[in-house]
């Protein structure tokens, strides 16, 4: 782990504050130099220069000149501070200095930082106003879908998990590939602690969370609501869904994505255990057809067995082909489309079909 610049006062910052903004406070305004900054954070002077650099060119940042100020308040004494000539140019310092925490910063950021992830939004900042604010691109009039406090919105600049598209009296933001990728690992965080909670002797890691598109819904059965968590970044059918038909809409809807990742789930239950005695093949028309021998022992969940081959089988041949390969095994689009023997770029509209067949199998379940 990366080491934090070390002085006197440097207790005084949250662990959310970034190390370059770390290092610009205490050589701008502690007045160390900046190989004692490098030698307290264990790299060379010329990583502190830039950084250093880095940060004095976003200054130009109303929120990122506020925020470092704060900073400057905080960590250093008043009679620390260096002399109006050496200082940096800075408007008013706050006579006192109002840092948020790190739990208040992640808690913020859940909300926010997913109000940003929807479509045309972005986080407006006025000159001069205590809150900052989350629109939405709504025809001529933006609609307001969240607010936040002012120092939340410096703490994001300045972590870059947003930038500046438009300056003016009205600043505006939007959320960057920094900004989601935070927003995924805090998200991971919370699966951990549910996962934790309920007793689960592993979670994802937080690093490979980031990487995944998760979507959540909740789905009736004969044996209750149940949750299910969607990785679209994993399946094949989250490229489908993400593509646009002709008329702009998604080529997959959300309940076929859930319907096929909900035979998926089913698929993965059944596969559990030391043995499988189900041969998935026998329902593949294009590839073999074994059959489960005589006495084979199916040590597989046998609900979940069942789910899938009654699911298989209100498809029938070549729907169900298509299905199993991209759903359960993972197949490309292209791949599935070569063994079946089909015409290139023909097996997502076979695969469209078939999965509104199963979504329709399993609103029929719960009649």
């Amino acid at each position: 782990m990366t080491a934090r610049p070390s002085s006197p006062t440097a207790a005084a910052l949250p662990d959310w504050v970034p190390l370059s903004a770390r290092a610009y406070v205490a050589h701008a305004f502690e007045g160390r130099p900046l190989r004692d900054v490098a030698e307290a954070t264990g790299c060379s002077a010329s990583t502190v220069l830039r950084q250093v650099r880095r940060i004095e060119q976003r200054r130009d940042d109303p929120l990122v000149d506020e925020m470092i100020e704060r900073l400057a308040r905080a960590a250093t004494k008043p009679n620390d501070l260096p002399d109006a000539k050496d200082a940096p140019q800075m408007s008013a310092l706050p006579s006192r200095a109002t840092l948020i925490d790190d739990d208040t910063l992640n808690r913020e950021a859940k909300r926010i930082l997913r109000r940003l992830c929807e479509g045309d939004a972005f986080l407006a900042v006025g000159q001069g106003m205590p809150q900052a604010v989350v629109l939405r691109e709504n025809g001529d009039t933006p609609t307001r879908t969240a607010t936040v406090s002012k120092a939340v919105a410096q703490a994001f600049v300045l972590k870059d998990w947003v930038s500046c598209f438009k300056a003016g009296r009205i600043t505006r933001y939007r959320i960057t590939e920094a900004g989601r990728a935070a927003l995924r690992r805090l998200l991971s965080d919370t699966l951990t602690a549910r996962v934790e909670a309920r007793g689960m002797a592993e979670a994802p890691s937080p690093f490979l969370t980031q990487h995944m598109e998760m979507a959540e819904r909740v789905f009736s059965d004969p044996r209750g609501d149940e949750t299910l968590r969607i990785n679209l970044a994993e399946s094949p059918l989250g490229g489908l869904a993400r593509k646009k038909d002709r008329d702009g809409k998604p080529f997959l809807s959300m309940d076929l994505v859930i319907a096929g990742e909900r035979l998926r789930e089913d698929f993965e239950r059944a596969q559990m255990g030391p043995r499988v005695g189900q041969n998935w093949e026998r329902f593949l028309t294009a590839g073999g057809r074994g059959q489960m021998g005589p006495g084979t022992n199916c040590s597989g969940p046998e609900d979940a067995r069942e789910r899938v081959s009654m699911a298989l089988r209100a498809l029938g041949p070549g729907l169900a082909d298509v299905v199993l390969r991209v759903c359960c095994f993972l197949e490309g689009m292209e791949t599935a489309e070569k063994r079946m023997g089909w015409a290139a770029r023909s097996g997502k509209i076979v695969l469209r079909i078939a999965l509104q067949r199963l979504a329709g199998h399993y609103d029929g379940l719960h009649r």
